[in-house]
This record gives structure tokens, sequence and C-alpha cells, in this order.
């Protein structure tokens, strides 16, 4: 069996009402085409509803507490920051890889530690390209959202450990000809390559150029637009990289992954102006929560499998599955060993076969909420999310704890049914207190 290029490509507070092929009331053309030409998950979970605890996941295959990341990575210059962040000791998927003979990229974000020690090329990606903080203007590609912690304004772009200045140049398109290169450069040596191209849009500072903002005109809602800008400029790029991949006949033996990193912000900081009602630009279909609530609006996002020499396309999967999968499953496709300590499973069969979930039980925490699924049932434990009607779009408690749902009946978690489910209620409970007595607090 050829073994598979694969390329994983995140977007950064992409919500599930985002695309087109999840129901945006605009055309993501080339996502679209991804999905139409891939398996379309509708139960595609993050694994946490913040920025670094799902990428460790992603590149880890394990529950982010279990690697150290259960909340978003330090910031700052790499020599005020040195030993914060991923453990280069844990093995992620470009190691794994790397050992078997491919050749592996990061292009984008990072935000699993700022210093030389827990960089992209401390995880064994041969060359990396893109920032290390948590978010940077889109065109002099400075962080300058600390300030309020006392950290000044910094630049944040680096190619294969060295500061690059590329001032002016929209960010998302540096990261899409950084791909295109890599795609076109490795495609054409014996050995496979493996990419992770972590876009940071939609995340705020909300820019984008303007033949972008021209695509989604016809939207009234102002917030809605600048969100549907920055994704229409992440899906020309994705369109740029499946051309490549066409071009340099490496289509058809390239496994494609996408997926977003969590839901939507309704952070004061994606406004433009002095508003301080919450932001409303990324949606989440039907579901409850955003960024940083454990509701499902905060952790069910877009899940997208392409990989046309081995899967069927064309079809949506409605079976329950996340992001510390993308591992196992990408191993497997490869054909190497997935390591024992590893969380998550495999989807090959999800994807060729149509099995069930191989999840029995998926849990996360965050901020002090506790969630666990099992099957259509999910419970919560002091879950949070934004008060539309309050300023400051700040989380507060719900006041309704543990909170139970039917995801089948109820996917909006508009009704507690703790109450009339108690024997379930007291099972998950105990389940989900002892995965965080054994994990979260280990």
């Amino acid at each position: 069996m050829t073994r598979p290029n694969v390329l994983v490509i995140l977007c950064d507070d992409l919500g599930y009402g985002d695309l087109g092929s999840y129901g945006a009331e605009y055309e993501t053309t080339n996502l679209d085409r991804l999905a139409e030409e891939g398996v379309c998950f509708t139960d595609w979970h993050s694994n946490a509803p913040v920025c670094s605890p799902t990428r460790a996941s992603l590149l880890t295959g394990r529950y982010p507490h279990a690697v150290g990341m259960p909340s978003n990575a330090p910031q700052g210059r790499p020599e005020t920051d040195t030993e914060v962040g991923l453990d280069p000791e844990v093995a992620t998927v470009a190691d794994l890889l790397g050992d078997a003979g491919y050749r592996t990229a990061h292009v984008g974000k990072w935000h699993l530690g700022s210093g030389e020690m827990n960089a992209p090329r401390a995880h064994d990606f041969d060359e990396s390209f893109g920032f290390r903080s948590g978010c940077v203007d889109y065109y002099s590609h400075t962080m300058m959202w600390l300030q309020g912690a006392g950290v000044p304004p910094y630049h944040d772009l680096w190619e294969d450990g060295e500061e690059v200045w590329r001032n002016g140049e929209y960010l998302t398109h540096l990261i899409t000809d950084r791909t295109v290169e890599f795609v076109e450069e490795a495609a054409g040596a014996d050995e496979p390559f493996f990419g992770y191209v972590a876009y940071n849009a939609p995340h705020y500072p909300m820019h984008a150029p303007e033949e972008y903002f021209e695509q989604v005109a016809h939207l009234d809602d102002p917030e809605r637009r600048r969100q549907a800008a920055m994704i229409a400029a992440v899906d020309d790029g994705i369109g740029k990289i499946l051309d490549a991949l066409e071009r340099t006949g490496a289509d058809e033996e390239t496994l494609v992954i996408f997926s977003s990193d969590h839901g939507p912000s309704r952070e004061v900081r994606n406004h433009l102006d002095s508003s301080r009602e919450p932001y409303e630009g990324g949606h989440t279909g039907v579901f409850r929560g955003e960024k940083f609530s454990l509701f499902e609006g905060g952790i069910r996002v877009p899940g997208i499998v392409r990989y046309p020499d081995r899967i069927d396309g064309g079809r949506r999967c409605d079976e329950l599955a996340c992001t510390m999968d993308v591992l196992p499953t990408v191993l497997e496709y490869c054909g190497l060993t997935v390591p024992e300590a590893v969380d998550g499973h495999s989807l090959r069969r999800v994807l060729e076969e149509d099995a069930e979930t191989p999840h029995d039980r998926v849990f996360w925490e965050a901020g002090g909420q506790l969630a666990v699924r099992e099957g259509d049932w999910k419970l919560l434990i002091d879950p949070r999310e934004v008060d539309h009607e309050e300023e400051d779009a700040s989380q507060a408690p719900v006041g309704s704890s543990p909170f139970l749902a039917n995801l089948a009946d109820d996917p909006g978690e508009t009704t507690n049914r703790a109450e009339d489910r108690p024997e379930l209620r007291t099972a998950l409970e105990a389940a989900v207190r002892h995965w965080e007595e054994t994990v979260v607090d280990s």
C-alpha cells in the first residue's frame, strides 16, 4: 500500500455554521468542494473551547491535560518565555511521521510555547513558517493584545527559527503561499510529506482585503460580513492548495483533514470600534454556547476528511469524532503503530466502512467546567456562556448544574434532563469526576 501524503488544515475561531456546507448563508466554494469530495462530519468536536489545548490534542492524540496543556500557552518573545509550552519529550505526529521518513512542515499559528525548546522545530518539524503567539495583526504580524498584562507589542513572524519581516503582506495569503510552495517542493520527492497548516483566520483582528468583502457584500450584518470576508480569504487559499495537489499529481494520494480549534468568539476584541456588545459575526448553527464554553457551540466544529484513493466521498457522517482522533487516524493510514498512551481513536473504519464511532465516552475540562459525552447524552458540570444581555461579552454560570441533555432530541441544549434521568446523571457525573481526578488533576 502506498503511504499517503497528509495535510491537516486548521482554522481559528471558526464556528459550526460558518461554512456553506454547514449551513452558512454564503458560499465557501473550495471548502464546500472538499466536503463534497470527502466525508463531512456533523458531530466533530474540538478537545477544548480554546486554542492551545485543542492544538496539543491534534498533534499528540491525547487529552490536553495529559500533555500539560490544559489552557492557552503563555505568550511573549522567545527570550522572555523560554520554558512553558508543549513538552518536546511528548511525541507528536510530526515526530512519528518524521521517524518514518516523511518530510514535515508547520505553516501558520503555533500557540504551543514561544521559546525555542517549545517551537515547531523542537517537535521535529523539518521546516516552519508562522507565528508563535495566540494572534497577530494580519499585516504587521505584531502581537499587541497583552498590554493589559504588562507585555508591550512585539513582532512575531518566524521561519525555521529565524525572525523574518513581511510587513504589509496579508498573513492568510502568506500561509497559503508557503503551503503551496511546500506541496510543490515535497510532491516531487521520493518520500511522502506531512503538512500542518494552521490558519489564524477568522480570529481577531478582523482584517481582510477588499476583494473578499466584495464577495460577501450581500450580507447586511457588518459583523457577519467581516467574518465571512476573512473566511473567504481562507477558502481562496484552500482552493490554491487543492490546485497544487492536482498540479503535482499528489491529489489522489493525499489525506486532507480540515477542522477548527473551537467555536466562534464573542469577545469585544473582535470589534473594530469601541463597542462593548458581544460580537456576533461567527455562527454556531443551532448550537448553544461559544468559544470558552463547553456547550456545543464552543466545541462542535466542522470536520472534513478527504482521501480520494481510499475514502468514498460525497457523504455526511453523524458519528462522534474529535480532534485527538487526527493522530491515530493519520498513523493508521500511513501504516504506523499508534502509541499506547494515545487517547484518540482511528476513524478509518468510520470513514471507509460506515462503522459506528470508536468512542464510548469523551471528556472535556475548561476553566472549571466539565463535560462528558456518552452516545447522544451529554452531561455538563458548572457550564458557562456569554450573557447576551450584558456588556463586555464575559461568561457567567448558567445556574443549572449538573446539566444533562440528549443531543439527538435537543441539539441546542435547551432543556436540562438531569431530574428525570437521575441514574444516568449519577453515572456520567461519576465518570467525569473520575476522569478529572486521574487526568486533569494528576
